[in-house]
């Protein structure tokens, strides 16, 4: 199911203050694809979460959920979380201590009135789709934060859902587990072809799990892409900055030479990819990603930017040198390759190619 979002508002009273939460947000989710919204604390991704799934009523706009109007503004409209046909996993997973794996994930069908021996085969079916075959009397108490998450999911796809909503379903696993986690349930929803919408202020887990991410800030979204456009190419500093580690260069636009802008910045020249909209003259901010700036021989390789800098900070961090090159007046940041033989102090020659840098305005 596809889910269009229309002009949707969502407006709080604090300390007699009107604080927009969700300021005219407009997205297409397409169906069958896992949607993130990602965003700072407070930047108004989990209202809109609680809006999609009916937990919360916008001021303003409309909801859509597979062409069916579910909340209208206008026309009056409002259909209560149960009748919306949705799933939904939270943060804190929701799972009952006092009952057992099956019991657990049993309980939507049980509400609904189910017989026993329809609720035994979904539960069943659902167990093993999650790896928890086998598990099903063992108390809710005695399992890894893996396995419950495994047990929220498992309960939020029982009852068949149109659409499954997470709420930062894996901010309370440690680091090695979260990343296990995150392979397995990117598998599970892939191999489900089921819609998705998916909020976090994790980078890694959005690049990683999403098939298109949306960048919200203060209520509003900023930008809307794949994973690869949002982090490559995306449109501005405050986006540029929040999906990963960037070197963010001020300059100006001198000319264009083919599909290339010709950039004075306060590190030298530089060639970097054109981008509409922006002229000769506009100044500019050039987006750099770490990773882009490699290591150069004293000569040749004229198709690249080329810079000289001085190693200020040098830190090993196994897969890779992480540190800082004063260019000038700037300080870059580098990630460069484990092999390489690296002092801090060093005189090192780097470039990177003029299609990997990125103009924002400034």
């Amino acid at each position: 199911m596809d889910i269009r979002i229309q002009g949707v508002s969502r407006r709080f009273l604090a300390h007699g203050k009107v604080i927009p939460a969700l300021d005219g947000v407009s997205l297409d989710i397409p169906a069958r694809s896992i949607f993130t919204l990602l965003g700072p604390s407070g930047c108004g991704k989990t209202t809109l979460l609680r809006c999609i799934v009916g937990l919360d009523a916008p001021d303003e706009g409309e909801i859509r959920i597979g062409g069916e109007v579910v909340f209208s503004q206008a026309q009056g409209i409002f259909v209560p979380p149960e009748k919306r046909g949705l799933g939904m996993v939270f943060q804190t997973y929701a799972i009952w201590p006092h009952m057992s794996v099956f019991q657990n994930v049993a309980y939507p069908l049980e509400v609904r009135g189910l017989s026993r021996d329809e609720i035994r085969k979904r539960v069943g079916r659902v167990l093993e789709f999650v790896q928890l075959s086998g598990f099903e009397s063992r108390p809710a108490t005695r399992l890894s934060g893996g396995q419950q998450q495994r047990v929220a999911l498992a309960r939020a796809l029982v009852a068949e859902p149109r659409v499954i909503l997470f709420d930062e379903p894996l901010s309370n696993l440690d680091a090695k587990l979260r990343e296990e986690t995150r392979k397995e349930l990117r598998a599970f929803l892939t191999r489900l072809q089921i819609t998705a919408v998916y909020v976090t202020h994790d980078r890694t887990e959005a690049l990683s799990l999403s098939d298109r991410i949306a960048v919200m800030k203060d209520g509003r979204v900023l930008e809307v892409g794949t994973p690869r456009e949002v982090y490559f190419h995306c449109g501005s500093r405050f986006v540029a900055d929040f999906i990963g580690r960037a070197n963010l260069i001020a300059g100006r636009i001198r000319g264009r030479d083919k599909d290339l802008a010709l950039v004075d910045s306060e590190i030298g020249p530089l060639r970097c990819a054109a981008r509409e909209g922006l002229s000769p003259g506009a100044a500019v901010t050039v987006c750099l990603r770490p990773e882009n700036l490699r290591l150069l021989p004293a000569a040749g390789q004229g198709e690249l930017n080329r810079l000289r800098g001085r190693i200020e900070t040098l830190l090993f961090v196994g897969e890779a040198w992480e540190g800082e090159i004063s260019v000038g007046a700037k300080r870059l940041l580098v990630q460069l390759p484990a092999a390489s033989e690296l002092r801090e102090g060093n005189e090192i020659d780097l470039g990177f190619v003029p299609r990997e840098a990125v103009l924002l305005a400034p």
